[in-house]
């Protein structure tokens, strides 16, 4: 099963902090606490979009028909941090695909491939909605129904889901953390079906409060249901854990704010 995603628009790329390495060790113990003990399975899994392999990370809850969750990664592609997260979320109760954007195999090391990688795809938006397309399908395969689920994303990721909903794909929300805003040129939320939550951090360098009110003033506009949500002192890319922009607070909060949201969306 195929969803026909298209549309043409570009966007100049946006700059995000960098995310350092994953450290399972710092700032994530009382996350880990409010888990449950649930059993999940996980595997990577492969699939083609335009002839290229891209090699995602599954993880299955353990639980009957567990709604699907795709999560899409920051601007560094898939790493630790994205997997601990999707394990998170499969302990919750969730299936969830850590979609790759950049290719399997490809896994940037540095600033300038993040900024090389990221820019390609802000600059062919209907490439990222192939590649969407590619891992909503991919999803699917595993016997999920993607158009009841939820798509999420950090920073570059979040960014990406925004683009999905403006696609008009029908799924219940689309819940960027720290993303970016700003709707490409020919673009509008007039075809968005579900619901949008947004997490910010006030203290963002990279992403301004401005930019933020705008989004929710475009939504209202629109018409599409939105939660939007900002955390004093928090900066960009404020829930990735182990590095020197993670915001304890923020993090707990905005992750709390979202279970209980995906709770009530599948209750």
């Amino acid at each position: 099963m195929t969803f026909p995603l298209t549309f043409n628009s570009t966007e100049s790329p946006k700059r995000y902090g960098e995310k350092l390495l994953y450290s399972a060790s710092v700032g994530l113990t009382a996350l880990l606490l409010s888990q449950t003990a649930a059993a999940i399975t996980t595997k990577n899994i492969t699939y083609t979009v335009d002839n290229q392999a891209y090699e995602g990370y599954y993880a299955k809850a353990d639980k009957a028909n567990a709604p699907f969750i795709l999560l899409i990664h920051d601007w560094d592609g898939l790493t630790d941090y994205e997997r601990k997260r999707a394990d998170m979320l499969a302990s919750e109760g969730y299936n969830v695909l850590a979609a790759d954007m950049f290719g399997q195999g490809i896994r940037p090391t540095t600033i300038e491939d993040n900024k090389r990688l990221t820019a390609a795809l802000y600059d062919d938006r209907s490439k990222m909605r192939r590649l969407l397309q590619g891992a909503l399908n991919a999803g699917q395969a595993q016997g999920n129904d993607a158009r009841t689920g939820v798509t999420m994303g950090y920073c570059f990721g979040g960014t990406v889901a925004l683009e999905l909903a403006r696609s008009g794909f029908p799924q219940k929300a689309f819940v960027p953390f720290h993303g970016a805003f700003d709707t490409p040129i020919g673009q509008s939320y007039d075809k968005t079906t579900g619901e949008i939550l947004v997490f910010h951090g006030s203290a963002d360098e990279s992403v301004s409060l401005e930019s933020f009110a705008t989004l929710g003033k475009t939504l209202e506009a629109a018409k599409v249901p939105h939660e939007m949500v900002t955390y004093s002192g928090a900066p960009h890319a404020f829930s990735v854990f182990g590095s020197d922009r993670y915001d304890a607070r923020a993090d707990e909060r905005s992750w709390k704010r979202y279970l209980d949201f995906l709770a009530e969306a599948y209750k």
